[in-house]
Order: C-alpha cells, then structure tokens, then sequence
C-alpha cells in the first residue's frame, strides 16, 4: 500500500499488516538474479509488438498449462483480477486494499482514513485480464511481460518489469489468449476494415467521446467531446484512468476484434468499462481503420537521466526517511514483525522475486543490508563498477527503463511506479555521501 505511516494504530492487525499489500513499489532491490533458471543458450529474440517473436527448433512450444500456474507463481492476481485464479488474500491484495480504504470499507480511524486516501486515490484499478485473450494478440501480450510500456496514461502504476524469461512470457501468453489473431500491424489489407474513410474516422473520434478517456500518441490531439450515453460517476473516473493510448490499439488487436468491440465491448469482456456507443456499421469501420492505419509520429525521445551531484549542506536519515524510504520504498521492504510476518515482496519474496530479507523501514534494518545468492549479507550501499552506490543506482536505473533502456543488472526501483525523483535521489545519494548519518 503507498499510503500510511508506521504509527498506525494496531500495528500487527491493523494498517501495518495491510501496508503491504502495495506489491509493486519496490519488489526486491536486488532481483537482477531470476528465481527461474536462464533459458538455454539458444538463438532467442527480444519479442516486439512490431514483429513475430521467430521460433527456431531448439525451441519448445508453448504450454499454457505452465502459463496458468506462473501466473500464479508471478501473484498477478495482487492486481488482476481475471486471471483465472482465485483473488489473493485481502491483505496482499494491492488494488482490492487501495479501493476498500476509497469506499470506506477498511477498518482504521476516521483520521487514518482521511491520511490515506491522497495516497492510494489513484492506485485503487488495474486492468482487469477478463477475456484478455478475446481482445489482445499473443505476441503483444509476450512482449509486454518482457518490456512493459506506459500503456495507460492516466493510471499511475504501471506494468512492473517481473524477473521472467523468454520461455516464461510466452507461456503466459499462450494462457491467457488460447485463440490467437494476429494484430492489425501484421495484417494485409483486412477485410474488416475496406472501404473505410479516414477523414470521417477522425471526426467521429472527436465528436462521440473518445477524446474524453483515451489519448492518442503521435497524432494531432483527440478533442474532448461528452461521451453520448450516460455512465455512472465512479465507473467513468475508472474508465478514464485504465483507458489505453490508442496508439498500441494496433499492436494489440486484428481490425475484426476492434470492430467487434466498439459495436459492443460488453458483449467481449463482461466487466469493462468501456460504454457502448450508438454507431452504424459505417461509422465502426471508419473508426476502427483510422485508429489502425493512421500514419503515426514517432514517439518522443526520453533523455537519460542525469546523476545530480552531491548536495554541500548536511542530509540528515530522518530527510532521507520522511522523502523517500517510508513515503515510498517500505512499503514492500517492511518488517515481517510489524507486518505478521509479511515483510513485502522486497523483503519476504513475492512477484516471482526471491525473499531478500531487505528491509527499509528504519536504519538498522537499511544498515543490514539484503540476502545475495548465497544466502551471505551484502550492502545496499557498496559501489557499482560506475562507482555508484547499489540503492542509488537502483532507483536512476527506473529512470533510465522508463527512457526505454533494457533491465540491467540492478532491476530499476521502485517496481511498477514512477521513478523517484531526481532531487530525492540526490538527497540519497548524498546522504551516503556523507557517512550515513542517523
């Protein structure tokens, strides 16, 4: 959870025992090292959106069976729901908890209460995988497990980069889209879509609402016209935030299932929030071939993150504490005492991570450092070959993922969250700097 402070009220039946339940913010610090085994040393391509993943002998194919059960292992059912596995514990449950404490069904103190919500008011959705494999191709499903975009704009978390295989994502793809379409950016001249205007695609894109919920990247902005039916409040301001840039729409999905959808998205996933527009069968077309083949910009180019140097005043533990490791980072690197045993994915294990025994919710327990390999103590601080301190260089390394650049030895903190900013890693870094002063 993101949101409260260690002086809860019941610290091992109430918040503290449900802070954790906010898996992604910073699962293991060191989980560079996989849980599974490498795959063999075969030929094996970064799979993309844009292009088939190639399959060559020495490959097995792939088992949904294995799927299902990595899904599990993975716990994506701490966000999901829709996986095809039972909710996680309430108290794992990441999303589940966020939305209790917004409609008033968490049990803690007005006060608390009223602490939390600024928090979690935008962590309470994710993207529900109800009949994932009905609307979304196989291969960017794989891709996406490997390399997760900013798919949704509005939704503050985002897909975290897991410790998985090659071999792993494909066969959660297979599972979760047993009925493979190839997507629109892989098909010639679909049937679906002939004959369709572009020019009055458009138009009807800016004047039924689309604008409203979706943005659209590397086009002329979308207009933010009132969407046509009536929607519930609550299921609007959700819809708004899960809503995808449609510019993916075509590495996700065959012009038949875009056209399907918008005559009735109900009708493919039961649980969307998606509204049914009133459209002829003209107009769907028309939509649909424009948001498939309009010519797109390329997408802006995100500068590396810089290093800030080294603050000349005094950082004392209790800045570094109140900026960055308890308003963010022990959430998921708790104390498993504090917590009934659960210190947290970065701590305890969970998301497919091994337990790192690294807890970041006071000084003794940041000085004790994490589990390496071996099961032997190491320090979040020793030097990377750069010279940077290990804590440090994860959390510049979420930037530099978020810049598109691959997962590197130290997996980019915090996990499925925005990077923390540059100045409050500059107060880190400067704080180890400084000797680490209490």
């Amino acid at each position: 959870m993101i949101a409260p402070s260690r002086h809860a009220a019941s610290p091992r039946k109430g918040w503290g025992a449900r802070a954790l339940s906010v898996a992604l913010v910073g699962a293991a610090l060191v989980a560079a090292c996989k849980k599974t085994p490498p795959p063999p040393p075969t030929p094996d391509p970064t799979p993309s959106a844009s292009g088939p993943v190639a399959v060559t002998p020495a490959e097995a194919a792939p088992d949904p069976a294995r799927g299902k059960a990595l899904v599990l292992e993975m716990q994506c059912n701490r966000c999901h729901d829709g996986t095809g596995h039972a909710a996680a514990a309430q108290n794992k449950h990441c999303v589940h908890c966020h939305k209790d404490i917004m409609e008033g069904r968490f049990k803690a103190s007005e006060a608390s209460i009223a602490r939390w919500k600024p928090r979690v008011k935008d962590l309470a959705d994710a993207p529900s995988l109800e009949a994932i494999g009905a609307r979304v191709s196989r291969a960017f499903i794989e891709s996406y497990l490997l390399t997760p975009t900013d798919l949704r704009p509005h939704l503050v978390a985002s897909m975290p980069r897991l410790a998985i295989t090659s071999a792993q994502a494909k066969d959660i793809a297979a599972y979760l889209a047993p009925e493979d379409a190839p997507p629109a950016s892989r098909e010639k001249a679909p049937a679906a879509i002939a004959g369709a205007d572009l020019g009055k695609g458009r138009a009807l894109l800016d004047s039924k609402g689309c604008g409203t919920c979706h943005t659209f990247s590397g086009i002329a902005p979308l207009t933010a016209s009132p969407v046509p039916v009536p929607q519930d409040p609550r299921a609007f301001e959700r819809g708004h935030r899960i809503a995808p840039d449609l510019r993916a729409t075509r590495d996700r999905m065959s012009a038949a299932r875009v056209v399907r959808w918008l005559k009735d998205p109900k009708a493919v996933k039961a649980d969307t929030e998606m509204p049914t527009i009133p459209l002829t069968d003209a107009e769907i077309r028309d939509l649909a071939a424009y948001v498939l083949t309009v010519p797109l910009a390329s997408p802006e180019a995100k500068p590396k993150p810089e290093r800030l140097p080294l603050l000349t005043r005094k950082v004392s533990f209790k800045e570094v504490d109140e900026k960055v490791f308890h308003r963010t980072c022990w959430h998921c690197h708790s104390e498993p005492d504090y917590a009934i045993g659960d210190g947290g994915p970065g701590n305890s294990g969970g998301l497919g991570f091994k337990p790192r025994g690294l807890n970041l919710s006071d000084y003794a327990g940041i000085a004790a450092g994490f589990l390496d390999d071996k099961g032997e103590r190491s320090s979040v601080f020793a030097k990377e070959a750069d010279g940077t301190p290990r804590l440090v260089r994860a959390m510049l390394a979420r930037h530099e993922e978020e810049a598109g650049a691959p997962t590197g030895p130290v997996r980019g903190m915090p996990l499925g969250y925005a990077p923390i900013s540059l100045e409050d890693i500059q107060l880190v870094d400067t704080w180890i700097s400084q000797g680490r002063p209490r």
